[in-house]
């Protein structure tokens, strides 16, 4: 897939989220870290804001109070009335694209980095919501669908970014997801303040993920758990014939695809309510023969 050259503005203001998902330890204590003294975080020409997107789920260590904060942000969502008596969520979604968007108008911020933990051996991802945002690079999970509507909270900013990093359980912070975390934000803040001196070219390889549930019985209850060949293996290929499920009598499910798919999010803790047991991907490359500011 051939991306021809485009030119971009310069991305001026960028927002730093943490604890959009209350539990997830590390965006929660960098941007804290951040708020208190943003120095390590600043670049020239650059408007950098650390921001808790979501301070109760935060307070009580939770994913979220009333609903997902990170499929909040839908136009029916950020349009509703109701004052107090919307899910906070909704109501703290409508707060955030007051200050950070409105969402899809040219006043919202040029970057928002939204960072997340994961429960599953992934390491360290990216994730974008368009193939067509030549801004956002490198190895990415691409989550890009036509019939998908993006309500994620960074999904107000005009080139929306989470960042995700596992291994770590909820509600625990490791010091090397932690560290992690911290160099990958501030390799993007680097890149973004050489960015606005002078565009260049880049190659892209990127991956788009498609949720699978766990095998369940007709009352919707679950009747195998991730089988151990695959457990941890995120981002490694899974052939057509491979184990994939083990129910709990011992059997074994094998995936029954017409090619390889390489796994991610497996057996991530927070998403057995999603009914998701991995998302499968397929490779794709997106090259950009040059990019150049506007």
């Amino acid at each position: 897939m051939e991306l021809h050259a485009a030119r971009l503005d310069e991305a001026r203001r960028v927002a730093i989220f943490g604890g959009t998902h209350g539990n997830e330890m590390s965006g929660v204590m960098l941007v804290n870290l951040w708020v208190q003294n943003n120095t390590e975080v600043q670049r020239k020409g650059v408007e950098v804001q650390p921001f808790i997107t979501n301070p109760k789920a935060v307070e009580k260590c939770t994913r979220y109070v009333d609903t997902d904060l990170n499929r909040a942000f839908t136009p029916e969502n950020l349009s509703t009335l109701g004052g107090g008596d919307l899910p906070y969520e909704v109501r703290r979604a409508q707060e955030i694209n007051r200050m950070f968007g409105p969402k899809g108008s040219p006043e919202a911020y040029d970057v928002i980095f939204d960072l997340h933990n994961t429960t599953s051996n992934m390491g360290c991802t990216l994730l974008l919501e368009s193939s067509k945002d030549h801004f956002n690079l490198c190895l990415v999970l691409l989550n890009e669908h036509p019939l998908l509507k993006y309500s994620t909270s960074r999904s107000v900013a005009k080139h929306p970014v989470g960042l995700e990093v596992g291994p770590q359980p909820q509600g625990v912070l490791r010091s090397n997801i932690f560290e992690s975390m911290r160099d990958i934000l501030k390799h993007a803040l680097d890149f973004i303040e050489l960015f606005n001196a002078a565009g260049f070219p880049i190659t892209e390889g990127l991956e788009v993920g498609i949720p699978i549930d766990y095998p369940r019985d007709d009352n919707g209850n679950i009747i195998a758990m991730v089988h151990p060949n695959l457990q941890d293996c995120d981002w490694e290929p899974l052939n057509p014939g491979d184990p994939m499920f083990q129910t709990f009598d011992g059997k074994t499910i094998h995936y029954q695809g017409s090619g390889t798919v390489y796994p991610t999010f497996i057996n991530e803790a927070a998403y057995y309510e999603k009914q998701q047991a991995f998302a499968t991907t397929r490779r794709e490359s997106l090259v950009a023969s040059a990019i150049r500011k506007a």
